[in-house]
């Protein structure tokens, strides 16, 4: 049995990646979503360092940070967000907070 000759597309011409150049992104807004069970503050730091790495090389120089959440991974977030050394223009908080609540229930009948 012969060989199979592996094929290249002369519509790509063996070229790998995009057409397009590179993204450059001068300013951005940074979601966080801090929840209480979301890992330990550690995790978190981590996690938040690779992604800000992966955007500082797309060429973010400035960025908003929105912050929706309790607990003390906002801190160990915002902490490693501000250790990047992305200036931020500001820091908002965006949890949602209840004017009245929901309505209660109804008194129980026996």
């Amino acid at each position: 049995m012969a060989k199979a000759i592996p094929k290249i597309s002369s519509h790509r011409n063996g070229r790998i990646g995009s057409r397009k150049g590179t993204r450059r992104i001068p300013k951005g807004v940074i979601h966080v979503q801090a929840g209480t069970r979301r890992g330990t503050p550690f995790v978190v730091q981590s996690t938040t360092a690779n992604s800000i790495c992966t955007v500082v090389d797309q060429g973010m120089q400035r960025a908003e940070v929105m912050i929706k959440g309790p607990g003390l991974r906002r801190d160990a977030t915002l902490r490693a967000i501000r250790r990047s050394g992305i200036p931020l223009t500001f820091v908002q908080d965006v949890t949602h907070m209840p004017h009245n609540g929901c309505r209660p229930p109804e008194k129980r009948r026996v």
